[in-house]
């Protein structure tokens, strides 16, 4: 279930009635579910979406019409908004899982939904992991939708441009929802223990802990509120003698089985072990690299930032040795994007392989490098007058084109021809090493010097 608060699996919620979501939860129910937020109010993230007159803002008031895809990672709260938007309605509040509803099923709803209408009664329809749904079962929303029979709030963990056809979309407000923040974590578990809702202030907890809880929670409020409960219940089971309990990292590791990573988002830790991911791959080093990836993603790194070193060290330290590293890194970013964790550790861990495994070489930093220094000490003369634009009236007067040799008249595509300006003609910027796929551009590239300068020595370096 990847909602904050999903509804019971299987079937229909129905109306407002006991054991809806838009009902009061029981005193037994789980934490998370307890601690489900009651009003605009208590929505902790997503202000990006929530801004006075935003679409979203004016649903959970009640002064929004438009149906809406809430489209986001777990834990960020969509099936909350859902009850809320239903409560502000008024209406009847309906709930299909796409794990286990069919056409029938979503038929059966409409029905329902347009004899209520009669009467003056709107229906919020809330489809949990709708990117599950058949392109037939979709279809069958798309009148309701359109005639406003139903109140459609869809949640995805999917880019719904992609598992969602075209028509419901159109018909839909594409909400993003964030993954929420480190404070905003902390700030839901700070809540969670002293709320009558939640532990009403029978335990206590550390900032060691609550760090610890934060940084297993990876964003997702659900998760951090289902390992507080479990932390909190053993503590109070363990130390029945203490009033209230004080919850430490060894009660956090306890209850959930996973050890606390030693890793700072945003201290010393973060940068030492970044450096030392990036410098495992430069140095072939699979196993180490492997290493450092892995205690950044259990420690809950942002992988678009995995992603992003990646993508840099395929160019800065592979470069043409192996022009796919590149390709496979931004892949890897690509996955991230449109799928999201926890599915996308592998494709950064197929990226972090091929990457460190791959043959190295520093020549596309050493090529720019060079290229830059010449610029910026004021090489730059004129372009030739044969390689200028040509395009326009009077070009040819100015000497403009005149003379240019075109490649592909040439048998072989490459024809003596001056294109540096003239104060760089014969400088060598790049440098092939003899590593894997350089080894062959290399040799390439003499010959291909030789031909366009028209000559058999040598370059000048740089």
């Amino acid at each position: 279930m990847d909602g904050l608060f999903d509804p019971p699996s299987g079937g229909t919620v129905t109306g407002s009635g006991a054991g809806a979501l838009t009902s009061p939860p029981q005193a037994n129910a789980p934490l998370a579910v307890r601690m489900r937020p009651q009003s605009l109010d208590e929505i902790v993230g997503q202000q990006h979406l929530l801004g006075q007159g935003s679409p979203l803002r004016r649903l959970i008031n009640g002064s929004g019409a438009a149906s809406v895809m809430l489209y986001g990672p777990p834990g960020t709260g969509k099936t909350t908004m859902a009850a809320l938007i239903s409560r502000a309605t008024g209406g009847r509040f309906e709930a299909l899982s796409a794990l286990s509803a069919g056409v029938k099923e979503v038929r059966a709803v409409i029905d329902v939904a347009r004899r209520r209408l009669i009467d003056g009664q709107q229906t919020v329809l809330f489809i949990d992991e709708v990117h599950r749904f058949s392109k037939t079962q979709q279809d069958a929303l798309l009148d309701a939708v359109e005639n406003r029979i139903v109140l459609l709030v869809a949640a995805t963990t999917e880019n719904p441009s992609f598992s969602v056809v075209s028509p419901l979309l159109s018909r839909s407000l594409v909400l993003q929802l964030r993954s929420l923040s480190d404070d905003d974590i902390r700030e839901v578990l700070r809540r969670a223990v002293a709320d009558p809702r939640g532990l009403d202030g029978r335990v206590s907890i550390s900032e060691e802990a609550l760090d610890h809880l934060v940084a297993v929670a990876g964003g997702d409020a659900r998760r951090a509120l289902t390992a507080l409960e479990a932390s909190a219940d053993a503590a109070v089971q363990i130390e029945e003698a203490e009033a209230s309990p004080v919850l430490e990292v060894a009660d956090v590791e306890a209850a959930i089985d996973r050890a606390a990573v030693r890793y700072d988002r945003d201290g010393d830790q973060h940068y030492d072990v970044t450096s030392a991911f990036i410098k495992s791959i430069r140095g072939s080093d699979v196993d180490a690299a492997l290493h450092y990836l892995a205690r950044m993603i259990a420690a809950g790194e942002d992988p678009r930032f995995i992603a992003r070193r990646l993508m840099i060290h395929a160019s800065e330290d592979i470069g043409m040795a192996d022009p796919m590293a590149l390709q496979t890194a931004v892949a890897a970013a690509q996955v991230v994007a449109l799928v999201g964790m926890p599915e996308a550790k592998l494709a950064l861990t197929q990226a972090t392989i091929h990457l460190a495994t791959a043959p190295k070489s520093a020549g596309v930093v050493s090529a720019i490098g060079a290229a830059l220094a010449d610029v910026e000490a004021g090489k730059s003369g004129a372009v030739p007058a044969h390689l200028r634009d040509s395009h326009y009236a009077g070009a040819k007067g100015l000497g403009s084109g005149i003379g240019y040799r075109y490649p592909h008249d040439d048998p072989d595509g490459v024809v003596a021809q001056q294109y540096a300006p003239d104060d760089l003609v014969g400088v060598d910027y790049y440098h092939p090493t003899d590593h894997g796929n350089e080894r062959e551009i290399g040799a390439r590239l003499g010959r291909l010097r030789s031909i366009v300068r028209g000559v058999t020595g040598r370059g000048r370096r740089r």
